[in-house]
């Protein structure tokens, strides 16, 4: 989701190695693909807090990928989350479990060239089995988004998608819209900025707005911060995420 895809042509990155791309911690995904037979591991925690009473966690979320070729890489999410249930006016607890397993793939699809982006698309299918009973939807859920970015300048791009989300009880999609600027700051350093949402038929718009920070420990590894709110009457009203992205090169 970092915006920070722009850093690969860089002066900052050497010929021959490139720094860790992420699709953490924003919700702007990259359209970046991570380099051929890399396996490459971002994990979150994050908290959630919907209203004054309710607060969700992702403990944690955790996005894997495989370089296939240039243009491809393999997609497998898996989120532990731990939910409010109201059992009665004057009772409330948590309960934990697996969200569906989530498979797809990110295809490359256009170098940026001029005013025209670099382009990829992702998609993913959330799988009903697996999933622990009290998170498990009626069926197999679909998302896909196209993710976009423009080179503004070394130290500066701008990154957007676009797509829609199927929740699995539903047939109505909800669709979905980010737009992320992200800056260089020197050579270990990144910050974005983000707004973000989600429109469904019969259901009040979502509007969120975020930002954070990310530091390269090293060429392969990488930690993050953000946080947010929502500014819509449905959106939550703040989260917190910390997070690590690492990757491996499988050819050795």
């Amino acid at each position: 989701m970092l915006p920070a895809a722009f850093l690969f042509i860089t002066f900052n990155c050497s010929a021959q190695v490139q720094k860790i791309d992420t699709d953490r911690p924003d919700q702007t995904e990259s359209p970046f693909t991570i380099p051929k037979k890399y396996v490459q591991f971002e994990l979150g925690l994050n908290m959630e807090r919907i209203n004054a009473g309710e607060t969700e966690f992702l403990l944690p979320t955790i996005l894997s990928k495989y370089g296939l070729t240039k243009r491809i890489e393999l997609r497998l999410i898996t989120t532990v989350k731990r939910f409010p249930v109201i059992r009665s006016s004057f009772s409330k607890q948590y309960e934990a479990g697996l969200e569906p397993v989530e498979l797809g793939a990110k295809i490359a699809l256009a170098e940026e060239k001029k005013w025209l982006p670099k382009t990829s698309l992702i998609f993913h299918f959330a799988m009903p089995p697996g999933a622990s009973n009290n998170l498990r939807p009626d069926r197999i859920a679909p998302n896909f988004r196209f993710t976009m970015q423009n080179t503004i300048s070394e130290k500066m791009g701008i990154a957007y998608n676009i797509g829609a989300e199927w929740d699995g009880y539903s047939n109505r999609p909800a669709w979905i819209y980010t737009l992320s600027p992200g800056f260089n700051l020197g050579e270990k350093w990144y910050a974005y900025a983000e707004v973000f949402g989600s429109f469904a038929k019969e259901m009040s718009p979502q509007h969120n707005i975020d930002g954070g920070l990310a530091y390269y420990v090293s060429t392969d590894l990488k930690i993050d911060i953000s946080s947010g709110f929502g500014i819509s009457a449905n959106a939550p009203s703040r989260y917190l995420a910390v997070g690590a992205s690492v990757r491996f090169n499988t050819r050795h």
